[in-house]
């Protein structure tokens, strides 16, 4: 491994955290479909793995990378405030563009409806994905395996439930269980690309990566807010979907901070 380039570093280290997301939905290839019960309660946890992840993995470090760029203290803030909800507001547009036949034809009324959440889902995973790819490839492009190791890592342990998360919402809309799996595997690998992307051109992305980051985090807000948590909470089983979401929420906070 110290023979490798920084730039081959990156995107092994981003393809290694992306592919996580397959393995992380591969219990949907061996069982059956998840009640609804389960489902809310798994759709609960990604969103608290999110939750943290937008705020430890996401908002946090964009204000680390835009902190040493200004000697004015409320720039770092205020490119972080506006990303958040020029993310925020990309992923409403979508949510008003996106029309229901779109991903699958002849549904119409609440299932249309309930597809397009679980598909806005998926668009917003990959969104977030690819900042975190190339969050991975200025870690390694930057500092090696040192700095990019740690990121890598929690990175993908973060993935993993996201995949889970994805195929088991599609397989609740019908969907078969490898192409559920082939879906959920497919949002992960746009992190290998913005990898290589983050360690080819570091001089270009150090200054764009805190707007990206804090982009990524706007997205998955929106979606957690106006997406997942209602979803979770229609068919009542509100209970064990918010059981999930705390779960998932101090995982992924005290695996981000054991892992630096």
């Amino acid at each position: 491994m110290e023979n490798l380039s920084p730039i081959m570093l990156g995107f092994l280290g981003s393809l290694a955290a992306g592919s996580l997301t397959a393995v992380g939905a591969v219990p949907v290839l061996f069982g059956r479909i998840p009640s609804r019960a389960t489902r809310d309660l798994s759709l609960g946890f990604a969103a608290g793995v999110m939750l943290a992840a937008s705020f430890f993995s996401l908002i946090i470090p964009a204000l680390d990378a835009a902190e040493p760029m200004f000697e004015n203290g409320a720039m770092p803030a205020a490119i972080v405030c506006v990303s958040i909800l020029l993310g925020m507001g990309a992923v409403a547009m979508m949510n008003e563009k996106l029309p229901h036949e779109h991903f699958k034809t002849g549904r119409e009324g609440p299932e249309a409806a309930s597809l397009r959440r679980v598909w806005l889902f998926i668009i917003a995973i990959t969104i977030h994905n690819f900042p975190e790819g190339l969050a991975v490839g200025v870690g390694f492009g930057s500092g090696g395996m040192e700095g990019g190791l740690p990121l890598a890592i929690g990175i993908g342990l973060q993935n993993a439930p996201e995949g889970l998360a994805v195929a088991v919402s599609l397989l609740g809309e019908g969907y078969p269980k490898l192409r559920a799996w082939g879906i959920a595997a497919l949002t992960g690998m746009v992190e290998p690309i913005g990898g290589l992307l983050g360690a080819g051109i570091i001089t270009l992305s150090e200054p764009l990566l805190p707007w990206g980051l804090a982009f990524a985090a706007g997205a998955m807000l929106y979606v957690i807010s106006h997406e997942i948590i209602p979803e979770t909470h229609r068919s009542g089983h509100q209970n064990r979907a918010t059981l999930g979401l705390a779960v998932g929420l101090v995982l992924m906070l005290f695996l981000d901070v054991w892992l630096g």
